[in-house]
């Protein structure tokens, strides 16, 4: 029977069980790992014994015997070590936790399995300029782009665009007060708001050019599949710049959509390029038909889509993994 070990966290959402389910139903053993439970609730331990390694995660109920994994799935690695700074002093957390992730992390790149994604490759992906620079070379169009901490580079760049612009980080980037979270969505910036970025210098920012939006595509990409999705989000006035302001009021408004072939070639090349086996892209259509990239993310959510296509998604995420359909090695 081949394993699948899921790397996810204890909140994560329904995918994780239903491709849980096709991974059974397709005779494999899908093992969860809810790294937020490690090292609390969880053992983890590698040994090398008589010229053989062996890796055993202990999650409480049973022992599970890593070694002989047939893939990994890196889902998320959220809250990682959550409860350590109640059981150890606060001088000792800071050090714990980089042992913590340290371990994880190793042990994931170390097995000797098919992979989805590697830890290594989620850290390229953190960098939204190399993203957009590979998309341009495999002939996808990218907004005119400007990534700085500097105002005076950034008047100069709206100032010869001529137009507004859009804002956003680079991350999932939210402030916190007290419990409250408040993410910072993509917006438009303005002529008259340039007076109050003199503090972008202390935290660089992403500016490119507003585009007009006839739809939005939403692609997930897995293995050599590609399923790809389309909103109207200009139907409403808050999600014109971001469509997730009103992502559950556009839950149902979801249409499959089918890619030109030019833009099915340049979005496997990027997969290509990267050597990745899932991808979620956001592209956005212009009135005049154009496509443009935006970005690739390695993690990112297809829930809300997997559910409209009777979980073709989540039925080919298990196959991928358990090796029965293509994917790049």
């Amino acid at each position: 029977m081949k394993k699948v070990l899921i790397i996810t966290h204890s909140r994560d959402n329904i995918c994780i069980d239903t491709v849980s389910s096709f991974i059974q139903e397709m005779g494999g053993e899908a093992i969860r790992f809810d790294v937020d439970r490690y090292p609390l609730d969880y053992m983890l331990t590698s040994t090398y014994r008589k010229k053989k390694w062996r890796v055993l995660l202990d999650d409480g109920s049973k022992v599970h015997d890593l070694d002989d994994a047939a893939a990994i799935w890196f889902r998320r690695s959220f809250n990682i070590g959550q409860g350590i700074t109640e059981v150890l002093e606060q001088e000792y957390v800071e050090p714990s936790m980089g042992e913590i992730k340290r371990t994880i992390y190793g042990m994931l790149e170390a097995l000797n399995c098919f992979k989805m994604e590697r830890y290594s490759v989620y850290r390229r992906l953190d960098s939204k300029e190399e993203q957009l620079r590979v998309a341009e070379r495999n002939g996808l169009l990218i907004p005119e782009t400007c990534i700085t901490n500097d105002p005076a580079a950034l008047r100069s760049f709206m100032q010869k665009q001529g137009a507004p612009l859009i804002t956003k980080m680079q991350s999932a980037f939210a402030i916190y007060r007290g419990e409250d979270e408040h993410v910072v969505f993509t917006n438009e910036l303005g002529p008259g708001q340039l007076d109050d970025l003199e503090t972008l210098q202390y935290c660089p920012m992403t500016f490119q050019e507003k585009l007009e939006k006839k739809l939005e595509l939403r692609v997930t990409i897995v293995g050599r599949e590609i399923f790809a999705f389309s909103v109207d989000s200009q139907k409403i006035s808050n999600a014109g710049i971001d469509w997730r302001k009103e992502g559950m009021a556009l839950l149902n408004d979801w249409q499959p959509y089918t890619l030109p072939e030019n833009i099915h070639r340049s979005l496997m090349g990027l997969m290509d390029a990267y050597g990745l086996n899932y991808g979620a892209i956001d592209i956005i259509l212009t009135p005049d038909d154009r496509y443009y990239f935006l970005e690739i993310n390695a993690a990112g959510e297809y829930f809300w889509l997997d559910r409209l296509c009777d979980h073709a998604i989540s039925r080919h995420m298990a196959a991928v993994l358990l090796g029965e359909a293509s994917r790049r090695a």
